[in-house]
């Protein structure tokens, strides 16, 4: 696209510079034809008839040109304009994003050896392909999410055991989204989406997990608050050792923020 209008310009300034020469040749043209056989006021008056009108063909591709460049502008300024994230713990988006699906968190099995690392946000209408519903053969398998916060502070306590909701959230006029782990505030020039506690897998387990932003005020699943485990959330401590203390402090629960950068 961009590339088309690139050559539009190009014509755009070559028929400025034609215009430029045909006014010049047919100007001299049409003064030498006519010097002969009419007096000097028809002369002069075609002259400025002509003027007159070569001026407004100039003025027309002058605006071509000018509209043209303002919409090569217009797609610098708005490529790659739009991000995509995940909001964990969450059934909605914030107010500067658009909720693109609300579902389910999904992942491993916490005990399977071969578990897949990194959980899911899975849509409430699920669309099929080719299947058979039974649990055999060589197959990986996806599970729900539960909190595992029953030994935590404050609110987070009385999530422990329910399941964990997700949104996917689109935010426009932003080309980066990040987490930032330790943190729940932005930096300058960057945009805050929401900001929790940074939450995995226990250590002990088998399986392996990834380091997840959970939102700071979670919601749960209507109805999914029986201990089913399936891929468990545990909040982060910090161990002092090759982790700097200070700033760290040994044992403390780690937050987190994810911020959109503004352009």
């Amino acid at each position: 696209m961009q590339f088309i209008l690139f050559l539009m310009i190009v014509a755009a300034a070559q028929a400025e510079t034609n215009t430029g020469q045909c006014k010049e040749m047919l100007q001299g043209y049409l003064t030498g034809q006519l010097s002969s056989a009419l007096g000097a006021y028809q002369v002069e008056a075609l002259r400025r008839e002509f003027k007159g009108f070569t001026d407004v063909i100039e003025k027309s591709m002058r605006e071509f040109k000018e509209n043209i460049e303002t919409k090569l502008r217009n797609i610098k300024d708005t490529s790659n304009s739009s991000a995509v994230y995940t909001r964990w713990g969450s059934k909605n988006c914030p107010g500067s994003a658009d909720l693109v699906l609300s579902g389910y968190v999904g992942g491993s099995l916490f005990s399977h050896t071969g578990a897949a690392v990194e959980p899911l946000c899975l849509p409430r209408n699920p669309e099929w392909g080719d299947y058979r519903d039974e649990t055999d053969g060589a197959k990986a398998y996806i599970y729900g999410a539960e909190y595992q916060t029953g030994d935590s502070a404050g609110k987070l306590i009385k999530l422990h055991d329910h399941d964990v909701p997700c949104a996917v959230c689109l935010v426009r006029n932003r080309s980066v989204v990040k987490m930032f782990p330790a943190r729940k505030t932005c930096d300058e020039g960057w945009k805050l989406e929401y900001h929790g506690y940074l939450m995995a897998g226990y250590y002990n387990h088998s399986a392996g997990s990834s380091y997840t932003c959970v939102d700071s005020d979670p919601d749960t699943l209507q109805g999914g608050h029986i201990d089913n485990n399936g891929y468990l959330f545990y909040l982060v401590e910090a161990i002092c050792g090759s982790l700097k203390c200070p700033p760290y402090v040994n044992g403390r629960e780690l937050v987190c923020v994810v911020c959109s950068f503004e352009k």
